[in-house]
């Protein structure tokens, strides 16, 4: 027995024989940074993209829960990554199919406001540093069925100029020669600006409100956040070096610039003879 008071780590099963699987599972990496990963690593089967994808747009249909919501406006807003929507609706268009449901459409979906809405804080809050703003989301949605219905490319902004020797970063920043201090900023930031949100920066003595884009790596070696300083009206880089904190603000941005602060892909792997779990 555990000693009174104290909460021991659970991991909860959650088994279903009622689903269609449309997509073959594919091999994906456990991200695991710790000193006993194994050699080969740790590698399991899971949903493709393309199938978690089309999962989540049923199950907002179906049970309109705020995270369903969140998930599949960030899936949507991760454009270098996006499927095509005929793929995304083939997929869904079988799922429904399974459960007896119509294809989701948004006048489906717009009477469930109220409660998406009344549960966002109660059902989100504990699961993100940050609670992002309700409307970002749903204010999304007419673009989101307009693409999935009618195949219309969403509107991608291009990416501020690589300079010469430049390099962008797209891997984790455990693996930067960083402090664990700036490690934890650029972590923050990388959230922030996946959920549209502004952050206070504070960087030399100051702090500046910026719009989070891209990190770089300078042919010298530095590695500079690049962003546009609202203060300003201005694209700024930063030393992140020279960050000494970051804050998640409650104010949205529309990107001006290709976010590049995400993973660059969903992880493959090719099927091997490693160890899986």
């Amino acid at each position: 027995m555990s000693p009174r008071g104290q909460n021991i780590p659970r991991v909860k099963f959650d088994l279903t024989a009622d689903e269609r699987i449309v997509l073959a599972p594919v091999q994906s990496q456990v991200f695991h940074p710790y000193s006993d990963t194994p050699e080969e690593g740790i590698v399991i089967r899971s949903y493709a993209y393309e199938e978690a994808f089309g999962e989540k747009i049923r199950a907002l249909a179906e049970r309109a829960r705020p995270r369903d919501l969140y998930d599949v406006i960030n899936l949507f807003r991760n454009t270098e990554v996006l499927p095509a929507a005929s793929v995304i609706l083939d997929v869904l268009r079988q799922k429904c199919e399974f459960k007896g449901m119509e294809l989701p459409e948004q006048a489906q979906i717009e009477p469930q406001r109220p409660m998406l809405e009344g549960n966002w804080a109660q059902m989100l809050a504990h699961q993100l540093p940050f609670l992002p703003p309700f409307e970002t989301f749903w204010d999304e949605l007419p673009v989101f069925f307009k693409w999935l219905q009618q195949g219309t490319s969403p509107l991608i902004p291009a990416a501020y100029v690589v300079a010469a020797g430049e390099e962008i970063i797209r891997e984790r920043t455990m693996h930067l020669h960083i402090s664990g201090n700036t490690r934890s900023y650029l972590e923050i930031i990388r959230f922030a600006a996946s959920n549209r949100l502004c952050v206070d920066l504070h960087y030399q003595g100051s702090t500046r409100r910026i719009e989070p884009y891209s990190l770089r790596r300078t042919k010298s070696g530095n590695i500079i956040l690049h962003a546009h300083n609202l203060d300003k009206d201005e694209h700024r880089g930063y030393r992140v070096d020279r960050i000494l904190g970051a804050n998640v603000t409650n104010q949205t941005f529309r990107p001006r610039f290709l976010i590049e602060l995400t993973p660059a892909e969903p992880v493959r792997i090719a099927p091997t003879a490693n160890k899986t779990i």
